[in-house]
């Protein structure tokens, strides 16, 4: 594995190499002090890491020359302590994020679901394709942050609502969805804090996911909207199809099913379209904004659950019955039979919602 670093204090790359040594992973780590030097490295490199700013080269500029020169690496991006949300919303070149000073076994941590991610989804073909694409959507950062506060038992309703609050685009999508016919439960909800009461802790997760996850593409408005409508309704069915914590894996993968179609040069499905497939380009996507692997394999093998190793219904399995019942596609009889739920798909197919235009 090997990790180039730009633009760090070199003075810690020796108190920061001694921490790795202690877990014995063998990794090629190089600190460069310029960010011009990144750019003829020549051998191939697997984790870039720098921060938001390089002196005159800003670090996403320094990120989006790096994705077209070694389109396979996992580029990193480090942000101190306060940095404002103007300079977020900016972010497309990084696909993850990790706080300055770096520390040793966040960066483990990362690389490892990094290399956990390639021995699921291991082809070059789809690593080159996901690598070149010049604007990625960025990493749902509002949603990495409330799933940290929530993971604290004392998290409040207030203080959820006042890290929301950061973004009020994400307000307004959230008030939106919150006061649809998916979730409304007839009175109107105008401010944040109700949304947060009404909703529940993982439905509003799913729901400020969804918001940043579709948020400003290449698609036009009517094929966005229609994405982000199925995807809440596969969303609600997965969830519906498990028991216990799976149900909430199986729900947050429902909802981001289809987000590899906001890749540019993916295939859609049909006959004749070329590029690597939108399940695994954005099951792929997913796993370097660091989501959990359930989830992760769960969007990329949706139709062909029966491939992946686990074995019993769980996630995939889940996802598979919800997309296809709610886009109206044949569900895999086979599979279900082999994993001793066939009898059971009667009774999903009665729990479908219809569209929001249906409903409307």
């Amino acid at each position: 594995m090997r990790i180039v670093i730009v633009g760090e204090d070199a003075g810690r790359a020796g108190e920061f190499e001694e921490s790795l040594s202690y877990f014995d992973l063998g990794w090629d780590v190089q600190w460069l002090a310029e960010p011009d030097a990144a750019l003829s490295l020549g051998e191939p490199v697997d984790v870039f890491i720098c921060g938001l700013r390089l002196g005159a080269v800003p670090g996403p500029i320094l990120l989006s020359q790096v994705s077209a020169l070694y389109p396979q690496a996992v580029r990193i991006l480090l942000l101190d302590q306060g940095e404002d949300s103007a300079s977020m919303q900016g972010l497309d070149c990084a696909h993850r994020l990790l706080s300055r000073p770096l520390d040793a076994g966040e960066l483990i941590e990362a690389v490892d679901s990094v290399a956990e991610l390639r021995n699921v989804l291991g082809s070059e073909e789809l690593k080159q394709a996901v690598g070149r694409v010049g604007s990625l959507p960025p990493p749902p950062r509002l949603y990495l942050e409330l799933s940290r506060l929530l993971r604290d038992p004392d998290a409040s309703n207030a203080a959820i609502a006042q890290m929301l609050s950061q973004d009020p685009a994400i307000v307004a999508k959230v008030l939106r969805l919150c006061n649809s016919a998916y979730f409304s439960g007839g009175r109107e909800i105008t401010d944040i804090r109700a949304a947060v009461t009404r909703l529940g802790h993982q439905q509003l997760l799913r729901l400020v996911l969804a918001s940043e996850a579709f948020g400003p593409t290449q698609l036009a408005g009517k094929e966005r909207e229609a994405i982000q409508d199925r995807a809440l309704r596969t969303s609600r069915l997965a969830r519906r199809l498990l028991a216990g914590p799976s149900a909430e894996l199986a729900a947050t993968a429902g909802l981001l099913a289809e987000v590899g179609k906001l890749l540019p040069g993916v295939s859609d499905g049909s006959e004749g379209s070329t590029g690597p497939h939108y399940a695994e380009a954005g099951a792929y996507l997913l796993g370097l904004w660091g989501l959990p692997m359930p989830i992760v394999e769960g969007v990329a093998f949706q139709h062909r659950p029966g491939r992946l190793k686990a074995s019993g219904f769980w996630v995939a399995g889940a996802v598979h019955v919800a997309a296809s019942l709610v886009a109206g596609a044949p569900v895999d009889e086979g599979y279900l039979r082999s994993v001793n739920v066939l009898d059971r798909l009667p009774q999903w197919r009665d729990l479908v919602e219809p569209s929001a235009a249906q409903a409307a």
